[in-house]
């Protein structure tokens, strides 16, 4: 399945291992660590990063939606399909 993270971007489901809110220390050193390794999708378009989404990649996707509106898009998806 497929998600819209906002702006006309997409992820495929089955690669999410979590949604994190970005506000805490140890989710700021990984974005830190995985800008710095190549592993670092920003798909904000210049906003602010409401949500990280981590992959089974090993990447990191930041996202202007919060992380409780990907929960509940995730959620919606279950119900119809």
């Amino acid at each position: 399945m497929i998600l819209n993270i906002g702006y006309s971007n997409y992820i495929n489901l089955d690669r999410v291992i979590a949604i994190l809110n970005p506000d805490s220390s140890p989710i700021k050193r990984m974005i830190k660590e995985a800008k710095e390794t190549d592993m670092l999708i920003d798909a904000t378009y210049g906003r602010k990063t409401r949500s990280v989404i981590v992959l089974d990649s090993k990447h990191l996707v930041l996202s202007s939606f919060q992380s409780d509106t990907l929960k509940e898009r995730i959620e919606n998806k279950w119900k119809v399909n």
